[in-house]
């Protein structure tokens, strides 16, 4: 790992202060299987918070709390014992969910293939009451379950406050206002999306505060550009290019993503397309920035990311098809990558020229240039079918919705030929579709560079806003309309419902249906 201490030094001079917001519960609900409920479980009311104040709880004893929204932060309780003097302590059993499923469910069976530990429970044992009792840890939830697993035969304990201080770098005061005559559901899909970036603003751009908690560099260019339209944090936006840019891996490649704690490190994964995003990021704050400073300090990196891609490119100019986890796209176990990675290269080539260009970079933009023409020549010639009219992708020549949703992004066909292929795709609908809303953020981005915005919209409202109808306080990692279990890990309960890659449609209707 090659480490650059004045970036990462540069990096924790940009440490944000967080912002604290005290919030107090709602209401008490009970939670029961419903078939036809989302994720199969419903709610009903029954009682404001307050009441719980009121009740005197002992062994066995349980309550679930709903906070009305989504939070990211420390839980406080103060309790204290009434009866007799306790002459046991106190456990109590805290189950914290984004949804409903986490509170209907039982985590001990759990079977997905990643940690365990990434499910929000606790068991706390109090040996002293009263007490103000601070949870160290940080949660992402909106429903919090309490159980009252043992005092004793002698005394009982009252609650005589439950909060959350909620935290995150994003300032919701600076964020202009849309026009009321919007139409109800983008106000809404507007407001849930600023929601989930904010909180995913914490010291970093996070991906999930609940999983994984951690800087991805896939999801901090989409959550740059919504938040160019709304906090306009340019600062956390440059403490994470340092970041990437502070600490490559062994060969120099940006890591897919990294570590704050116990001091900030990058992990060991490398993904193509994710190290070529530190070039479109790049490109992406410079554009809304204007700050050559840091350019002109982290060009050499983005070059780099683009002579080391280069790597993967065979002598007829295609991308090679690498079988192992070397590329993300999308959450599809089906999907074969090779077009989508062909076509993400020449975006971010692209967006190098750009960047080369405004440097005076002659050489650089020269030969950025090259390169560009060799691989759009080479998608056109090799994997481009004209008979199907659609990019073809592997040994197999599969035909998805990603090798053509990143063709027209890259901008390989001409105008009018990006529209006839989106046009195409939507008629005859290759099975291997979108799983996850960063897919779904390139198939809006590529309509709309396609020219078709009212197509954009109308897919906007048929994925997002569904989110929406299914009761979205943030929008989630994972969602298929068709499957609405559905989870990349192997189970639903282990899914993000806060993510950052979904928090785009605030920058879609930010910057084009305003």
């Amino acid at each position: 790992m090659a480490i650059r201490q004045d970036w990462v030094g540069k990096a924790k001079q940009l440490i944000p202060q967080l912002l604290e917001t005290t919030v107090y519960p709602q209401e008490t609900i009970q939670v029961y299987p419903d078939p036809v409920a989302v994720q199969g479980w419903g709610k009903d009311s029954l009682e404001p918070y307050e009441r719980v104040l009121k009740q005197s709880l002992g062994t066995g004893d349980s309550f679930i709390l709903d906070f009305g929204d989504h939070q990211v932060g420390y839980v406080t309780f103060k309790i204290k014992a009434v009866g007799s003097p306790q002459d046991a302590p106190l456990r109590l059993k805290l189950i914290f969910g984004e949804m409903l499923c986490e509170i209907g469910e039982n985590f001990d069976d759990y079977d997905g293939w990643i940690s365990r530990s990434w499910l929000q429970d606790e068991i706390v044992n109090i040996d002293v009451l009263p007490c103000e009792l601070k949870l160290p840890r940080r949660y992402a939830f909106r429903y919090l379950k309490v159980i009252v697993q043992a005092t004793s035969p002698k005394y009982k304990i009252l609650f005589e406050e439950i909060y959350c201080t909620s935290v995150s770098s994003g300032d919701p005061s600076v964020i202009h206002p849309l026009p009321g005559h919007l139409p109800a559901d983008l106000l809404a899909m507007d407001r849930i999306g600023i929601k989930t970036l904010q909180d995913c603003m914490q010291t970093v751009f996070e991906d999930g505060p609940k999983r994984d908690r951690r800087l991805w560099i896939g999801d901090l260019r989409l959550q740059a550009l919504a938040n160019y339209v709304t906090f306009g944090n340019l600062d956390l936006v440059r403490r994470c290019l340092y970041l990437f840019g502070g600490m490559t891996l062994e060969r120099g490649e940006v890591g897919a993503c990294l570590f704050e704690s116990p001091e900030p490190h990058v992990d060991d994964t490398s993904l193509f397309d994710y190290s070529l995003f530190f070039v479109a990021t790049l490109h992406d704050y410079y554009a809304a920035s204007g700050d050559v400073e840091l350019l002109r300090e982290l060009w050499p990196v983005a070059r780099e990311q683009l002579e080391l891609a280069w790597d993967k490119v065979g002598d007829d100019a295609i991308v090679a098809d690498d079988p192992g986890w070397w590329c993300f796209v999308d959450w599809h176990q089906e999907l074969n990558k090779q077009a989508a990675a062909q076509a993400i290269f020449i975006y971010c080539l692209k967006r190098g020229l750009v960047l080369a260009k405004a440097l005076g970079c002659d050489d650089d933009r020269e030969a950025l240039a090259v390169q560009i023409e060799q691989l759009s020549r080479a998608a056109l010639t090799h994997l481009y079918d004209p008979d199907q009219g659609f990019f073809t992708s592997g040994a197999e020549r599969q035909i998805s919705w990603a090798s053509q949703i990143w063709m027209v992004l890259a901008e390989v066909l001409e105008p009018q030929d990006n529209s006839d292929l989106m046009n195409r795709l939507f008629e005859r609908r290759p099975p291997i579709a979108p799983n996850t809303p960063y897919m779904y953020h390139h198939l809006i981005e590529a309509l709309l560079v396609a020219g078709q915005k009212e197509k954009a919209l109308e897919q906007m409202r048929a994925y997002w806003g569904e989110m929406v109808r299914d009761g979205a306080d943030t929008f989630w990692e994972v969602y298929n309309p068709q499957e609405k279990k559905l989870s990349p890990y192997g189970s639903n309960l282990i899914n993000s419902y806060c993510h950052a890659w979904s928090c785009t449609p605030t920058y879609f209707i930010r910057k084009y249906f305003v």
